[in-house]
């Protein structure tokens, strides 16, 4: 069944892998723009990892057994790597943070990401927040369905969108491009490529054929589940090309009014 899902994913994540997006940036304010859309994908990934983590790896008091113990095993070591990597410092840190980090070194700014997180602090529910978000619709579009999957429930779904529509859609070539912007200081750009960098490296070497090992102990032999698998990763993938193109659009716009001369 794993074999067949990215068989028919397969076409999706070739338009993905081969995007024009990843050709559309020249100069420091077209990686700026791109950030400042992107942390919205690189947070609610998040999301969908600690969901999995609640579902499948008990985490009230008092404690008792999941009933998922390989598959808690599995997540657990995920989150771990997500949530309490190392930044280009050796510093303990998560990938969304060294992604914010990783703005600040550039000069993107990242306070519509910060007003999201301080209206959820505030107690203000996702849902609510994402219908009057000041922000493009294809980003509003890519976090409801994140959050509506979410919001299943149910893990082999969550893992599904977490595993085939999420993980290794970053080619090595956007950060060959990265690594050739002119930047008035070589650091400016080293953050962002540390992180690139170290989440393909993490995806493919560890994540990657973990998330896939979960996929096969939660689905089994259940051709119901299989089939919302394949239902819902196709749906993640389509959603990440129109992010993408979102993006391409709103970079191709901040051309447009500034022209390189």
């Amino acid at each position: 069944m794993i074999e067949r899902i990215e068989k028919e994913l397969y076409p999706l994540r070739e338009q993905l892998q081969n995007h024009t997006v990843y050709y559309s940036v020249h100069t420091l304010s077209d990686i700026r723009l791109f950030m400042e859309q992107h942390i919205f994908a690189v947070w609610d990934f998040m999301s969908l990892l600690k969901q999995l983590q609640n579902l499948l790896s008990y985490n009230a008091v008092p404690w008792r057994p999941s009933g998922y113990p390989a598959a808690s095993r599995l997540i657990n070591e995920i989150v771990w790597g997500e949530e309490s990597d190392v930044n280009r410092k050796g510093e303990p840190m998560s990938h969304f943070e060294m992604y914010i980090e990783s703005m600040q070194s550039l000069g993107a700014n990242p306070d519509e990401m910060y007003r999201i997180l301080e209206q959820l602090k505030s107690g203000e529910h996702i849902n609510t927040i994402l219908e009057n978000a000041p922000l493009p619709q294809h980003l509003i579009d890519f976090m409801k369905f994140t959050f509506e999957v979410v919001q299943t429930e149910q893990p082999h779904i969550i893992a599904a969108v977490f595993t085939f529509g999420r993980e290794d859609l970053i080619p090595d070539m956007f950060i060959e491009i990265i690594k050739n912007l002119k930047s008035s200081s070589k650091d400016n750009l080293e953050d962002l490529v540390y992180y690139f960098e170290r989440h393909i490296e993490v995806d493919a070497d560890e994540h990657g054929p973990l998330a896939l090992e979960m996929i096969q102990q939660l689905c089994g032999d259940n051709e119901g589940k299989w089939e919302e698998t394949l239902h819902y990763s196709k749906r993640a993938l389509e959603l990440r090309i129109k992010l993408w193109d979102g993006i391409l659009n709103s970079i191709q716009k901040q051309s447009n009014l500034n022209p390189v001369t």
